[in-house]
């Protein structure tokens, strides 16, 4: 998430980063679902914030979290956004475009050495700048985390109950909704599918970016989290 620091950094809002259980340095919190990961988020919150207004942002898995929160203290949370959030936790279940590299680089490829196979792995946009925002914001992330957590919380990927079922009333509060249109291993079809609870959502299905949307078309992300922010 911190490549958005530059976008929100001269806004008035205070910034908090929560790490899910398998970060690196964390003590095993003996998380072993979805559930148990939503909720340790629910209760880092309350540790910080208590009952303070606060808006929420969430990258991938850390979408979903997002929305459960979301959902769950309506009247503390004064908007939402996901980015290449997961909407459907079922990988088997979800629509998926083709994968797809709209610009390949043989050379950047070849700079990235050990690193090559994780970033072309989710690369859309092979270019020195999505190297090294890979290199310096998610590699780190892949290389210290703990499998063996991590592999307990995927056998229970999905939460008990998705959060717009759990909570029907449409959502009133800002939204942002960001995919790639290339993104294969998320999609944007699940998430637009719940466009109508989310009354005051702005969705954005972008062009030459993948599962690291954010990433790979950092300045129109960070035009739209402003507005976000605006907007909440």
């Amino acid at each position: 998430m911190l490549p958005l620091e530059d976008a929100v950094e001269e806004s008035a809002w205070q910034r908090i980063y929560i790490d899910l259980p398998w970060a690196e340095g964390n003590a095993d919190s003996n998380a072993s679902s979805a559930d148990h990961v939503a909720q340790g988020a629910l209760d880092d919150i309350h540790d910080c914030l208590g009952g303070r207004p606060l808006a929420v942002i969430g990258n991938s898995f850390g979408g979903m979290i997002a929305r459960y929160v979301a959902h769950e203290r309506r009247d503390q949370v004064l908007g939402l956004a996901t980015l290449a959030g997961v909407y459907e936790p079922t990988h088997q279940a979800r629509i998926l475009p083709r994968r797809q590299v709209v610009r390949e680089d043989a050379s950047v490829l070849a700079l990235a050495g050990r690193a090559r196979d994780d970033y072309e792995e989710m690369a859309v946009v092979q270019s020195e700048a999505t190297l090294t925002a890979f290199t310096r914001y998610v590699l780190p992330g892949l290389r210290g985390a703990n499998q063996t957590i991590l592999e307990r919380v995927a056998e229970q990927y999905a939460l008990s109950v998705e959060p717009e079922i759990a909570h029907p009333a449409p959502f009133e509060a800002p939204s942002l909704h960001l995919f790639g249109r290339q993104d294969h291993v998320m999609g944007y079809e699940d998430g637009w599918k719940l466009r109508d609870h989310y009354v005051r959502g702005t969705y954005a299905v972008l062009d030459s970016a993948g599962h690291n949307a954010h990433l790979e078309r950092p300045e129109l992300t960070a035009a739209l989290v402003k507005d976000w922010l605006v907007r909440t």
